[in-house]
């Protein structure tokens, strides 16, 4: 019979020995074996998926952690009225966004090119958001902060999820939450499409991750559906196509040849050629979305052109601004919302030390880049990601942004945290704990410089003053300061203000070639009643002027002075000319076209009743009077034309209808 102890013979795995005289021993009782112990796998080596009670037990206190951080640094922007940068014409005076979520607006924000970007998914954000919150800004502010705290938690989410490092993780992101550059992005409304374009963009890299471990159809295709909803959120992410190679080299490790696979993320390895073709689809939605903005831009006249800033002087500034970049992630002080383009040239001194930096940090990269792959995947991320805004093809006035390191300096962040961990890797505890208290010092003082930060965008004046104040010949903060003191004299009945007019001639003095100030020492001229000096200055900023808003705006001012000296003809001329230049978009110039055809009629009326003072051109006088808004004047006609003629009951009827719109 078969010895009862074959029915454990399931048990064993691999394949079966037979026993042989060597081998037979006698059997120990059960209780005197010890089972030989299990080496415990390291945690890096554990898959993510069977760590998923873990990952649930373990992250939500950093992801509360990082919630917390981020609500406390700015929690007070939703007490923040509008910005007068933007925020009217992206939400406060824009009809569409205010007709709410609907088919008419669905439409627009897909066809549109307003303000030279195409981004429909930032438009329809603004929509949603007006018809929940209305005119209240808080609303749209909390819509900010929101998905400014999603950007947070779902950059500490990706890092874990392909790192299997949380605290490292925990510390990127706590910089990235609190970083004073980051403070514009989310406090200025208009900014809406980066703090959008970043979601989608986080979404894209986890979906990538995740077809990374498994690639198949289904899963790419999330990944390009991401893509694309980011880039209609705001086209800068057209680079993501490289930053997906650069995680290919770290820290997924996909490419075979050129690392050993990751012990934290396990993903097939592929060769070069493979992992370059399926970018392919990605770069042509880059392509696409490339050319629509340039369109966009181009026809706004937002791109400058190559005399105003010839491409040896872009080159220049776009090195000063990678170091500059640098400098404010390290010592993030004077941050201003806008900083002017040098005027004149940048100094050789900056962009040789600049250049300098550059080959430095690249060299030291390079010599790295197989011990320590973070390294090049960070700096490659941080120099590559700025390409679109750097200033080679240059957009506006500003020489560089805050809002534009939102998503280049994550690439810093992983580059000196985890360059920081290795330094430490072999320290002692008591070391360890000192490095976690300075972390935690570093965390809490750029929180305070970053609340310190937001306080300046409680109102348009404290922004625009400490932006002239932290820069240098900024002739754009002064004319909108200037603009600012006229808005608070006119509130007060005032035509005109001496303060508004100081800052205007600021702002010439350090450009003269400014043609929004031109355009506004034209009007405070022509408040003045110097009407002949007022069109000289207009005439000089419509020279000026590279935006079609603006070039609008200027003809519809030359026609206002026009109609003021009594020249209708000519007036109505440059009234149409600003509507046919931007239609519908200048609300001026169509009330002032229309305008002039009733002024122009009431006086040849009155001419005529001068001459022939009839019952019938009373009326018809008093009729134009009404269009016009005079209503005192339509009533005095209107009884003039029934003091002649007791039975005209289109001039009874007219007084009775003029009498109860305005008693």
């Amino acid at each position: 019979m078969l010895d009862s102890s074959w029915s454990r013979i399931p048990r064993f795995r691999g394949r079966l020995r037979m026993p042989t005289a060597h081998s037979i021993q006698p059997r120990k009782p059960r209780t005197a074996r010890k089972k030989p112990q299990k080496a415990v796998p390291a945690p890096v080596q554990k898959p993510l998926e069977a760590a998923g009670s873990a990952f649930l037990k373990f992250r939500i206190a950093p992801v509360l952690l990082l919630v917390l951080l981020t609500l406390a640094v700015y929690y007070p922007v939703i007490h923040h009225p509008f910005s007068n940068y933007d925020d009217g014409d992206y939400v406060g005076d824009n009809l569409n966004i205010q007709n709410g979520i609907n088919l008419a607006t669905l439409r627009w924000s897909f066809t549109s090119i307003d303000h030279a970007n195409w981004h429909p998914l930032t438009w329809l954000s603004h929509a949603l958001d007006w018809q929940l919150f209305g005119a209240d800004p808080a609303g749209h502010h909390a819509t900010s902060l929101l998905l400014h705290l999603l950007n947070v938690v779902l950059l500490f989410l990706f890092l874990v999820y392909v790192t299997r490092s949380t605290w490292r993780s925990l510390l990127v992101a706590a910089l990235f939450a609190v970083h004073p550059i980051n403070v514009e992005s989310v406090a200025w409304v208009a900014e809406r499409k980066n703090v959008l374009c970043t979601l989608f963009f986080l979404l894209t890299l986890l979906s990538y991750a995740r077809y990374a471990r498994r690639p198949n159809f289904w899963r790419y295709l999330l990944v390009a559906f991401l893509f694309a909803l980011a880039l209609a959120a705001k086209p800068m992410v057209v680079t993501l196509p490289f930053v997906l190679l650069l995680l290919d080299c770290w820290p997924l490790q996909r490419i075979a040849g050129w690392s050993q696979p990751s012990q934290a993320f396990a993903a097939p390895q592929l060769p070069l050629r493979k992992i370059v073709l399926e970018k392919l689809p990605l770069l042509a939605l880059s392509a696409g979305a490339s050319v629509i903005t340039f369109i966009a831009q181009r026809k706004d006249g937002s791109v400058g052109s190559v005399a105003r800033f010839p491409l040896p002087l872009r080159l220049e500034n776009a090195i000063v601004s990678y170091a500059a970049y640098l400098w404010k992630a390290i010592w993030p002080a004077h941050l201003a919302v806008l900083y002017p383009y040098p005027s004149g040239g940048v100094a050789a001194w900056k962009w040789l030390l600049s250049v300098l930096l550059l080959i430095a940090i690249s060299g030291l990269v390079w010599r790295e880049r197989t011990r320590r792959g973070y390294l090049i995947a960070g700096w490659c991320w941080f120099l590559g990601m700025l390409v679109p805004v750097i200033g080679i093809i240059q957009v506006g006035e500003q020489s560089m942004a805050d809002r534009y390191a939102y998503l280049p300096l994550i690439g810093i962040f992983l580059m000196v945290v985890w360059g920081i961990s290795d330094l430490v890797r072999n320290a002692s505890d008591r070391q360890r704990r000192g490095m976690m208290v300075a972390a935690a010092i570093v965390i809490a003082l750029l929180s305070v410089a970053a609340w310190r930060q937001l306080s300046f965008w409680q109102s348009n004046m404290e922004l625009w003053s400490h932006t002239a104040a932290v820069t240098e010949n900024n002739a754009a903060a002064e004319n909108v300061i200037g603009s600012l003191f006229l808005v608070d004299a006119m509130n007060a009945g005032q035509q005109y203000s001496t303060a508004a007019d100081v800052h205007f001639e600021k702002a010439v003095d350090f450009n003269p070639h400014n043609g929004a100030a031109l355009s506004n020492m034209g009007g405070s001229l022509a408040a003045r009643g110097r009407p002949q000096e007022a069109l000289e200055k207009f005439r000089v900023a419509l020279q000026y002027a590279d935006q079609v808003g603006l070039k609008s705006k200027l003809l519809a001012q030359i026609g206002a002075v026009y109609e003021q000296l009594g020249d209708f003809n000519t007036a109505r001329q440059y009234y149409r000319d600003a509507l046919k230049m931007n239609p519908g978009a200048d609300g001026k110039a169509f009330v002032g076209f229309a305008r002039t055809f009733t002024e122009e009629r009431i006086a040849r009326l009155t001419a005529e009743i001068a001459q022939h003072p009839t019952p019938r051109l009373y009326l018809q006088l008093g009729q134009a009077q009404e269009s016009a808004g005079f209503m005192d004047a339509a009533r005095g006609s209107y009884q003039q034309a029934l003091a002649r003629d007791p039975n005209n009951e289109a001039a009874r009827t007219a007084l009775a209808h003029a009498s109860q719109s305005n008693p």
